[in-house]
């Protein structure tokens, strides 16, 4: 298999013909040189002379033809590196969407999913698949609520409110206020519970300590005769004191 078989570019081709020529003219200009036998004492004829002159011509021909041939391949290279730079960049671009798409499309499968396994979801296409006659109903509207007709007596404003929706809403915000109102009183009960605590236990101490102290003051305090006669009480009871 010749370099012509694998090499299919007509421009590569074109490249290896100059070099095979130049090559050609290398060999027959050496053979020329070796049979003319030049040395110093002989002297080339006039023909041998223009013969050489001739073959160094075209061989400088064939060498520039080389040299302009490696110049554009050069380019071509440049330029090719640069075409195939721009198609990766576009490759990766598009392989970039490509992943995108498939995170989107995992994303909104997600969301699908969710939906299609949400409760009311569930219960509703429970109850369409088994012809159940009764209502398929969310759990908001099992919430313990005030009664309708109390609520438009709190909040007349709504009274004229035909929309279902709407107004499920505002009793739900109205139950959330309320809500959030008693959790509010708890916790300051609960606050005014630790504090009265902590003042049971304060004055339980105080009442600990001041025992502790009259006890050390009964043990310690002197004992002082006060007679009043024979009929003293003291004198009596506790003789050995006087």
């Amino acid at each position: 298999m010749t370099s012509g078989d694998i090499v299919q570019d007509s421009f590569l081709q074109s490249v290896l013909a100059a070099s095979t020529q130049a090559r050609l003219d290398c060999h027959d200009l050496i053979a020329l040189v070796e049979r003319s036998a030049i040395t110093s004492s002989q002297s080339l004829s006039q023909d041998t002379k223009l013969h050489l002159s001739r073959q160094q011509r075209q061989l400088n021909s064939d060498l520039a033809s080389l040299r302009d041939a490696s110049r554009e391949s050069i380019f071509e290279v440049r330029m090719t590196k640069q075409s195939t730079s721009e198609a990766r960049q576009e490759v990766d671009r598009l392989h970039l969407q490509l992943q995108n798409l498939y995170y989107e499309e995992r994303h909104l499968r997600g969301e699908i999913y969710a939906c299609e396994s949400y409760e009311y979801a569930q219960s509703v296409s429970e109850c369409l698949l088994n012809g159940s006659n009764v209502s398929c109903s969310h759990q908001y509207q099992q919430l313990p609520l005030i009664p309708l007709e109390e609520f438009l007596q709190l909040q007349p404003e709504h009274t004229d409110n035909s929309d279902e929706k709407s107004l499920m809403f505002a009793r739900i915000s109205h139950e959330l206020a309320e809500r959030e109102a008693l959790e509010q009183q708890r916790q300051e009960l609960l606050k005014a519970k630790q504090r009265l605590i902590m003042d049971n236990k304060k004055r339980k101490d105080d009442l600990a300590s001041l025992d502790k102290d009259l006890e050390t003051f009964i043990d310690v305090r002197p004992v002082y005769r006060v007679c009043n006669g024979a009929n003293c009480l003291g004198c009596q009871t506790y003789p050995e004191a006087f």
